[in-house]
């Protein structure tokens, strides 16, 4: 198990959402407000607000100077501002994903940009108070995601007129990055370029539903305005698994001692058609000394009292012991590759295990293709597994 932090940005995302809902988490205010105010004449409040029912946290950042700056007097502005090399360089990072955008959408050089909107003193001390805040908690060490992002819906006034949403510049980091996004539910903005390069930056996987995973803390970060869904931005903490699928099984268990080979093999046979997922049979020296074996049967819980039936009835056995199990299992799918032996194309299926984000975790080709194969062609069947496995790879 590892930590892991999911964002969960149902009603869209901004800086001081962000700091916010890390505050809420549990970051240390007093720190996160030192670094805020690095950067010059700016006033943070932190406070507890309600969002139609919601408790939620709310930082609020005012600043009298509220011009936009070049690009480069950004990075001069928080260079100068003596926080910790670690959030330093991620604050530099987001606003270099900023630029990235503005340079594309407008066509200018990024020594040549002049930011607006995100250029104000507060957007500046939003990035390095989620940048403090994130370190702070230890995020560093976490596996990152993100459910996708609402991005609202209509027009937003900006300092080149008005726009549609999501802004050419948070669609550009968007395109740039993993996160998913969705219209609505609201028309009106509710991702800013701001929260868009936070989350760019730090989120390392964006998932549809939220992964598996074991909650330990919640925190809520407040928006500035109310509307019709609760303006907050929900952030969780907890352990994550390897991100492998959880499903129930039983194991039936018995000793025999007086069964033939030959039965033992016919047992396997019934067992796998009539519905167990797997059969092993092990050697095992019994009481008084007597040879004998242990049969262990995997089979879905439905399935339990019939194959113990089974076994009963095929060895004589008296009993069966059936032990309840979670196990942890990959997604697999079976997919067909096209392999080139000696000039003759063959098609041979593969099995591709995942995990529940669809990373590859393993891939072996189905043996009784590849011993068709190879047959066919006569060559051993060791170069068609190869082949194929090799072939998936390369294409997946």
């Amino acid at each position: 198990m590892m930590k892991a932090v999911v964002f969960d940005p149902f009603s869209g995302a901004s800086g001081d959402m962000i700091v916010a809902s890390l505050v809420d988490l549990g970051a240390n205010k007093k720190a996160v407000k030192e670094a805020m105010t690095s950067i010059g004449d700016i006033r943070v409040d932190i406070s507890r607000v309600s969002k139609l029912g919601i408790g939620a946290t709310k930082v609020n950042v005012t600043s009298a100077d509220d011009r936009g700056r070049e690009y480069t007097r950004i990075i001069d502005v928080i260079k100068a501002s003596g926080l910790e090399d670690v959030v330093m360089a991620d604050s530099i990072a987001i606003f270099e994903r900023i630029a990235d955008a503005e340079s594309k959408v407008h066509e200018t050089p990024k020594d040549r940009l002049r930011f607006h909107e995100v250029g104000a003193a507060d957007a500046i001390a939003d990035v390095i108070g989620a940048c403090a805040a994130f370190h702070d908690l230890g995020f560093d060490k976490c596996e990152i995601h993100s459910t996708p992002v609402r991005i609202g819906g209509g027009f937003v006034d900006t300092s080149h007129g008005r726009l549609p949403v999501p802004a050419p510049a948070t669609l550009e980091i968007l395109r740039n990055s993993c996160l998913m996004y969705e219209g609505g539910p609201v028309t009106q903005e509710l991702l800013t370029p701001t929260g868009a390069a936070i989350l760019a930056h730090f989120v390392d996987e964006c998932n549809v539903f939220f992964p598996q995973i074991t909650v330990e803390r919640i925190g809520y970060g407040a928006g500035a305005r109310d509307l019709e869904i609760p303006n907050v931005l929900r952030t969780v903490i907890g352990e994550i698994g390897e991100m492998l699928i959880s499903d129930r099984i039983e194991v039936l268990e018995t000793n025999v001692d007086d069964v033939t080979g030959e039965v033992l093999g016919n047992l396997i046979d019934e067992l796998m058609s009539s519905g167990a997922r797997d059969v092993a049979i092990t050697p095992a020296t019994m009481k008084k000394g007597r040879t004998g074996h242990v049969i262990q049967v995997i089979a879905q819980p439905a399935d339990t009292g019939r194959l113990a039936r089974k076994i009963i009835q095929e060895t004589g056995s008296l009993g069966i012991r059936v032990m309840p199990v979670k196990r942890l299992i990959a997604e697999r799918k079976i997919s067909p590759v096209m392999i080139n032996i000696s000039g003759k194309r063959r098609e041979v299926r593969v099995k591709v295990a995942t995990d529940a984000l669809g990373r590859i975790l393993n891939v072996s080709a189905e043996f009784e293709d590849c011993k068709e194969v190879a047959k066919e062609l006569s060559v051993p069947i060791r170069e068609v597994i190869r082949k194929a496995e090799e072939v998936a790879w390369s294409q997946l």
